[in-house]
């Protein structure tokens, strides 16, 4: 096992209320990376060839041409790497080049492990089809026989785009012929992903029901996708966003559907508590890399769309502009921020290929439409307190597929959207045209000790940040000791304030998932803010009341907070839970803090205590108080004020 024997203990005891015999499972996507065959000729004056760049060693590139015996090795050697890694630093991605893998005799059956992406490198999700299951299953994070804890809950940091999957369950035994199981937690992305099943075909599943107990898990994100029949089972919340569904087997917590054709209705919430909006506010799909019809690698960088619904794929091409990576600087492990700081001043784009990158000085991108795209979750760490990444107020800059994370030195920031205010004509262009954040993972502590004063923070108006997850970990490899699974060591080392500021107006969040920072996880001091789907766990280590306690006397620190000044704000669908592992006797007045005004509106809100601590109310002083007299069992505010 992966230094913890016993999962961690919040994420174990969480009560996930089953659906009563959920039997199928929907079949999860999976992009494979690019392989090391695509290496540059002898050097010379000449152009490096467009049709074969040089990835390096952490991606793989499938070609349908291989054998199928060949494909399912590579994407067996990577999952055998990196099934355990949670805490490794391992990254891949396998790209697959257009065509059909697999066959019916003989169907693909992949796994997908931490830190990897699965991706199909057509211009759309037909040109590539899997024949088989693109999969992730439960984790038995203990070694004893009686209560082995399988689980999903540590499922982290995974991704699946681009591509169509035919599920095919030849080959699989018993249970596992029942569904393509897709058993995720945070930090994992399905988009632009065509599942192709016909009624009474094997569903597909966002729980693994197959190994023994609990069987939990906590994702999750699905967008831009098309899907016959989803299990839910014991996935706690979800965010699916401008997708298509034949049918979503049940809600647990917090079920939320944004301009998704065939979503579950809402209108009994909270039984069940789906929230479903008939569009999306304001959408932009991320940046995916593509081979054009002359073999050419593109970037295609979508466009923003408002109002919008279903996938982008279904009659033609994604609405968008395409790059070639010739535009890109292709930045490999090691590169020092120097230089990716420099080919960015340059007018490059930045692609990172898969690893870890050591940023002791911050990258700046500072030119309006810049793409900088991650394959393969690349890393960059802060270096001697180092803001990793900070982003101009300028118009159209997408960041997309990267995790930052803190360093033992704390930083003021991880990842700053810088804000200037200036004069209506660029407030226009950023609105036309906003800074845009997708799959950007935050991470503080897990791998090595973290500190930061803030991890995401927003400063520039009209941003769009569609799926994060900010993680101040609740679990590690640090080595402390002090306190319940070390969290009386980890409060004073694991330095992480606040997840989420933000200071912008006109800023959206699809997908804001925020846990386990000190004081409020999410602060939004703008104006006219929307969020569809959050989701929090307060910090599970205070060790007293008195670490937990706001200057003004006030137990705890909402988990949401919107400034006191702030006229007009909305979300829909968001929980803050709590498991006070360290000291149960620990209290939290509220979930949600927000002005009580009739422009500050939040729909269907809730708390739920996972096995310890109390919250006393959801939203200032109204709903039901959660602790351990009604563990698993949340308090729900349909709709506020």
């Amino acid at each position: 096992m992966h230094h913890h024997a016993t999962a961690p203990a919040g994420r174990v005891r969480r009560r996930a209320a089953l659906a009563a015999g959920v039997s199928l499972v929907v079949a999860a996507l999976v992009a494979a990376p690019a392989a090391a065959g695509a290496r540059p000729g002898p050097p010379g004056p000449t152009r490096p060839d467009p049709t074969r760049p040089d990835l390096g060693a952490n991606v793989v590139v499938l070609d349908p041409s291989m054998p199928v015996a060949q494909v399912q090795a590579a994407f067996d050697e990577v999952h055998a790497r990196q099934v355990d890694a949670e805490m490794g630093t391992g990254r891949a991605s396998l790209l697959l080049l257009p065509g059909e893998y697999g066959t019916a005799e003989q169907p693909l059956h992949v796994r997908v492990g931490y830190y990897t992406e699965v991706a199909g490198l057509g211009a759309s999700p037909g040109d590539v089809v899997v024949h088989g299951t693109i999969e992730t299953y439960n984790r038995c994070l203990s070694d004893d026989p009686a209560n082995p804890n399988c689980l999903a809950l540590v499922n982290f940091w995974r991704t699946l785009s681009n591509l169509t999957l035919d599920i095919d369950v030849t080959g699989q035994d018993g249970c596992r012929s029942t569904a393509n199981f897709w058993a995720v937690s945070q930090a994992v992305s399905v988009r632009r992903l065509d599942v192709r099943a016909d009624p009474g075909d094997p569903a597909f599943s966002l729980m693994d029901y197959c190994t023994a107990g609990p069987q939990y898990a906590s994702g999750g994100f699905i967008a831009d996708s098309r899907f016959g029949d989803v299990v839910n089972g014991s996935q706690q919340q979800w965010l699916t966003r401008d997708s298509e569904v034949r049918s979503w087997s049940n809600a647990v917590w917090n079920q939320v559907f944004a301009g998704v054709e065939g979503a579950p209705d809402d209108a009994t919430f909270p039984d069940p508590p789906y929230t479903t909006l008939d569009t999306t506010p304001v959408s932009r799909e991320k940046p995916y890399l593509y081979v054009d019809a002359r073999g050419a690698w593109q970037v295609r960088v979508p466009s923003v769309a408002r109002g919008s619904r279903g996938v982008t794929w279904a009659d033609g091409t994604t609405p968008g502009r395409s790059v070639p990576l010739r535009d890109f600087y292709v930045a490999r492990p090691g590169d020092d921020a120097a230089r990716l700081d420099r080919e960015l001043a340059r007018g490059k784009h930045l692609l990172l290929t898969p690893g870890l990158y050591d940023v002791a000085r911050t990258i700046t991108v500072r030119r309006p439409g810049t793409v900088v795209l991650g394959l393969g979750h690349a890393t960059l760490t802060s270096v001697r307190g180092a803001v990793p990444l900070v982003v101009a107020d300028v118009p159209g800059v997408v960041v997309a597929g990267l995790t930052v994370d803190a360093g033992p030195t704390r930083s003021p920031a991880l990842l700053r959207v810088a804000g200037t205010h200036h004069g209506p004509h660029a407030a226009a262009a950023s609105r036309r045209d906003p800074i845009t954040l997708s799959d950007v993972y935050f991470r503080v502590g897990g791998p090595h000790r973290g500190s930061t004063d803030v991890a995401l923070q927003v400063d520039a108006d009209h941003v769009l940040v569609d799926h994060t997850w900010v993680w101040r970990a609740d679990h590690g490899v640090e080595g402390f000791t002090e306190g319940v699974n070390g969290d009386t060591d980890r409060w004073r080392t694991n330095i992480g304030r606040t997840g989420v500021v933000v200071n912008g107006d006109d800023v959206t969040a699809t997908g804001l998932f925020v846990e386990h920072f000190q004081r409020h996880n999410l602060v939004w001091n703008g104006e006219r803010g929307r969020v569809v789907m959050f989701q929090n766990e307060l910090p599970y280590d205070p060790p007293t009341q008195a670490d937990w306690t706001k200057p003004d006397g006030t137990p705890g620190w909402a988990g949401y907070k919107v400034g006191d000044r702030v006229r007009t704000h909305e979300v829909w669908g968001a929980g803050v839970y709590v498991f006070n592992q360290n000291n149960p006797s620990v209290v939290t007045e509220r979930g949600f803090e927000v002005p009580r005004r009739p422009g500050v509106r939040l729909h269907h809100v809730m708390t739920v205590n996972l096995s310890a601590g109390t919250v006393r109310h959801v939203v200032n002083d109204t709903g039901a108080q959660v602790d351990a007299t009604n563990t698993g069992t949340p308090a729900f505010v349909a709709q506020y004020p």
